[in-house]
């Protein structure tokens, strides 16, 4: 495939590198220190585009590529509320995928959050809390990986109605960040009761990871029109689906 970056930052670094050892290649780069830009002939050759800039550029930047009949794959967080406003100046036939993480293995440590949430609606003497570490040039909090998580437990358990990142008693998740050194990224969510406590912990090694989940996700989309959550590809997977 021919792949467009935006954004060539640690994380665009990865991608480039782990698209290239599948077969990719790179056609243009979209950054603050390169002169291509969306709205360009090299630009335009992508088959796809994979975008992580930051949160206050991303809304733009995906659809300047979508108008450019680009497909995109954003892991840009911090602007999850603007997301609807981007799917619907899609045009027909563009492509999207969104996701606050792209790491494989944070989406098995989803789908393990929401069953010991359901699970834990009948155990109310349990509270959960979440604490996310980050590398100390991330700039968003709470993480996108950790509302994601956080959305999850709203959604399936039925003492939960929302999170703070303050305690704000016991119906809302307390959601803490600490943001140190160069970590690709820890989330752990703590179930604590009076006599013992459940820990479930995603603890990254590296990029590579998202990395590589976004540049599987940038071989999915362009075969699937619309906007889509990752998912609709961990699904596919899953179900040994193309």
């Amino acid at each position: 495939m021919k792949i467009a970056l935006i954004g060539y930052g640690r994380m665009g670094h990865a991608i480039e590198r782990i698209a290239l050892e599948r077969g990719h290649e790179i056609v243009a780069i979209v950054n603050i220190d390169s002169d291509t830009a969306i709205d360009s002939d090299e630009f335009r050759r992508a088959d796809v585009a994979i975008e992580f800039s930051i949160p206050s550029a991303a809304p733009a930047n995906v659809r300047d590529a979508l108008a450019q009949g680009v497909p995109v794959v954003s892991g840009t967080t911090g602007w999850a509320d603007r997301l609807q406003e981007v799917r619907s100046a899609m045009p027909d036939g563009g492509a999207f995928m969104w996701s606050g993480n792209f790491s494989l293995g944070v989406n098995l440590f989803f789908a393990v959050n929401k069953y010991l949430a359901r699970l834990m609606t009948g155990f109310p003497q349990y509270v959960p809390d979440m604490t996310e570490t980050h590398h100390i040039h991330k700039l968003d909090h709470p993480s996108g990986t950790a509302l994601m998580a956080a959305g999850q437990i709203i959604d399936a358990h039925a003492g939960i109605n929302g999170w703070s990142e303050e305690p704000a008693g016991p119906d809302k998740l307390l959601i803490n960040h600490i943001r140190h050194g160069e970590v690709p990224g820890i989330h752990k969510i703590t179930w604590e009761s009076d006599i013992d406590s459940i820990t479930l912990e995603h603890s990254a090694k590296s990029r590579d990871g998202f990395a590589l989940g976004a540049v599987m996700a940038a071989e999915w989309l362009p075969s699937h029109p619309g906007f889509h959550s990752i998912d609709d590809m961990m699904n596919d997977i899953i179900h040994g689906n193309k």
